[in-house]
């Protein structure tokens, strides 16, 4: 058995409790969060015990940790499990600062241990079977990808105010898609974005509504559109047009239900929000971590991955500040040094 300690204890740790405990070859041992309450409330109902966070990662009987904390933590946490000899799934991004993600990524790649980053989405079944249709070349060469990705509302503009922004809260999950499905890291990337729904969120130096374009070295073009308001619910489609022909991955319904009549043609609402749309995804994620952490396989989505995704971000919040395309050797080359 799998013995894991969770570090965080809100929304989303509530979600990878659930995919931890529902895993036949997992025990959840241990709840870290700097709300003591919501640990001890978290670890109460899967029958864990509420420990600090430096308890678990020095735990020599906890064998891996997710990290489902505050992004500004993400590379010290991932830094110190892997340190103390864990196999680690953290959640996206790896970090807020490109060149710490990158030190992050340096440091961790010598120890040799685990590290996953939380991409769910690639798990997804309906991504997931676009994903092998194309790569079984149902549709031949991919040469325009399109990706729309709706919240059906905005958060709090306290969790604004410390997200880094919209192109590496939420569109990060877009660029790693485009990454996934086009196999390739794009070479330019041109980002415009405004503030739309909510004047506050633009009075806090962030936009709501965004699209970027990116173009790779081949000539591909991929297109992501974000919105954080959809008023008929969470709209997340994948679409992907080839030499040869054309995939997409619908929305996720409430229901299957279509009232047809004189009026017109009525179908349910795509489905509310990401628990709803991706928990399953969240548990297939789980499984194929413990998967390559029990059978000695590299991680399906690596750190790496979670740190090209994240200088993707970094080009287009540069794009759409400065009004240019960006070149991504632009970004990368500081970096690197």
């Amino acid at each position: 058995m799998l013995k894991v300690g969770l570090l965080g204890a809100g929304r989303i740790g509530r979600v990878h409790a659930q995919a931890i405990t529902s895993h036949p070859g997992c025990i959840l041992s241990a709840v870290s969060d700097a709300l003591p309450d919501a640990a001890a409330s978290l670890a109460s109902e899967h029958g864990a015990k509420a420990r600090s966070s430096d308890e678990i990662i020095a735990d020599p009987g906890i064998d891996a940790i997710l990290i489902a904390t505050p992004t500004d933590t993400h590379s010290d946490l991932i830094e110190a499990a892997t340190g103390a000899g864990k196999a680690v799934l953290c959640e996206k991004p790896v970090d807020l600062n490109l060149q710490r993600a990158m030190d992050c990524l340096n440091t961790v790649s010598a120890r040799g241990k685990p590290v996953m980053i939380g991409f769910n989405r690639r798990f997804d079944p309906n991504f997931a079977a676009l994903k092998a249709g194309l790569s079984a070349g149902e549709i031949g060469k991919a040469e325009l990808l399109s990706i729309t990705s709706f919240d059906p509302a905005p958060p709090p503009v306290s969790y604004v105010k410390v997200s880094g922004g919209l192109f590496r809260d939420m569109m990060i999950h877009d660029f790693d898609m485009a990454n996934y499905l086009m196999g390739d890291v794009p070479q330019t990337i041109s980002a415009v974005g405004s503030s739309l729904v909510d004047a506050e969120i633009g009075a806090v130096g962030d936009v709501d509504t965004a699209a970027v374009t990116m173009t790779y070295a081949d000539g591909r073009i991929a297109v992501i559109k974000n919105s954080r308001r959809a008023a008929y619910g969470y709209d997340q489609r994948v679409e992907v047009l080839g030499s040869d022909g054309l995939l997409q991955a619908q929305n996720m319904l409430e229901n299957t239900v279509v009232k047809s009549t004189v009026d017109g043609v009525v179908g349910a609402k795509p489905t509310h929000f990401f628990l709803e749309r991706y928990m399953t995804a969240y548990r297939v994620e789980w499984a194929a971590f413990v998967d390559a952490v029990e059978g000695g396989s590299e991680v399906p989505v690596t750190l790496q991955d979670g740190v090209a995704a994240l200088a993707m971000a970094e080009a287009a919040t540069l794009s759409a500040q400065t009004g240019r395309s960006i070149q991504m050797e632009e970004i990368l080359k500081p970096v690197a040094k």
